[in-house]
């Protein structure tokens, strides 16, 4: 690793000198783990597997444990670059701070009908994972309809939020842009080109004055990446 030419880039990314160790000390963990327990290879010639593994190896005792490495990971590898293994540090960093968070509120998902959302707490749904839990199929989204008196459309409204709000950084604005926008499930989100994605969504934030601004141009690459790599857990 050239540790000064890494030391440099954190300086210039804003990085304070506490951080700045910090990262470089976690780096070179991973570095190490590769030339101990990945026969010897080279940061540079790591793949995806070699960083799951390092994860699997860091959090054999305790869980989330690696997500101390993983934004330091990612900055080496944005520095060396490396842009599918600086994505992949990333992602798996966003998803050790998702399972580590309280799920998202039904409630927090802008233009749902109060009423609606009180017979679905009423039946134990409250937040994104009890209605992807309840709403996963459609055979389920129908029972559940029949079970609270919310109308089917309804409740596949609010598992399609639900599921774009797996990705970490989509709430309940950002959440109802791309339903509303007709972006309303993962696989949809993950057949855009990022650019295009953003172009079409700045427009149609001016056209239709939705109150709320349109992804910035690192988020639209990262939320589209991120539908990619998810796994499908929803059937429509």
């Amino acid at each position: 690793m050239d540790r000064e030419g890494f030391r440099k880039f954190l300086k210039k990314e804003g990085k304070s000198q506490r951080v700045t160790d910090a990262v470089i000390a976690h780096a070179e963990e991973f570095e190490r783990y590769l030339k101990e327990q990945r026969g010897g290879k080279e940061l540079d010639k790591a793949h995806p597997e070699d960083l799951d593994a390092f994860i699997s190896w860091v959090e054999r005792d305790e869980a989330l444990a690696a997500k101390k490495y993983l934004l330091g990971i990612r900055y080496l590898y944005e520095f060396i670059p490396n842009e599918e293994m600086a994505f992949l540090a990333s992602f798996r960093w966003n998803e050790k701070v998702a399972s580590s968070e309280a799920p998202l509120k039904l409630k927090e998902f802008r233009g749902v009908n109060g009423a609606d959302l009180k017979k679905l707490e009423n039946a134990g749904i409250r937040n994104v994972k009890d209605m992807i839990e309840a709403g996963q199929t459609p055979a389920k989204r129908k029972e559940l309809s029949t079970k609270t008196g919310v109308p089917v459309a309804t409740i596949l409204e609010l598992v399609k939020l639900s599921d774009l709000a797996r990705m970490q950084g989509v709430k309940g604005i950002r959440a109802r842009l791309y339903y509303d926008a007709g972006v309303d499930t993962m696989e949809k989100m993950a057949k855009w080109n990022s650019e295009e994605l953003r172009a079409f969504l700045v427009e149609f934030v001016k056209k239709t004055g939705f109150e709320g601004i349109a992804p910035l141009p690192k988020e639209a690459r990262f939320t589209v990446e991120t539908a990619r790599r998810m796994p499908k857990i929803v059937e429509y």
